[in-house]
């Protein structure tokens, strides 16, 4: 895997030590110290299962107004089928899951 496949602080091994992303090209250490990592450079990840078949620029982008329009469809459709008691708790889930998209 490269570098540029891997998101802003995603851990991986390269050259026998362990980094976390920062940037475009660079990565810190588990000791401490940013490094540059060369684009050519082959890197394990630590924290994603690698996927040999994922290629760059082939992820599906979704605009953020369908996703939410869409949520906000299956969140309704929850709240009609449960009962009242389960509401609150519904209510905190949608919470819970809108601030992760924050």
């Amino acid at each position: 895997m490269k570098l540029q496949h891997l998101a802003i602080g995603d851990r991986f091994e390269y050259d026998g030590k362990i980094f976390v992303k920062t940037g475009p090209v660079t990565a810190s250490s588990e000791n401490g110290g940013q490094q540059m990592i060369p684009r050519y450079a082959i890197l394990k990840p630590l924290d994603a299962p690698v996927c040999e078949d994922d290629k760059p620029g082939l992820r599906r982008k979704v605009e953020e107004k369908k996703v939410l329009a869409a949520f906000d469809d299956f969140y309704r459709t929850c709240s009609e089928l449960l009962d009242a008691s389960a509401l609150p708790a519904l209510a905190e889930a949608r919470e819970r899951f809108l601030g992760r998209l924050r």
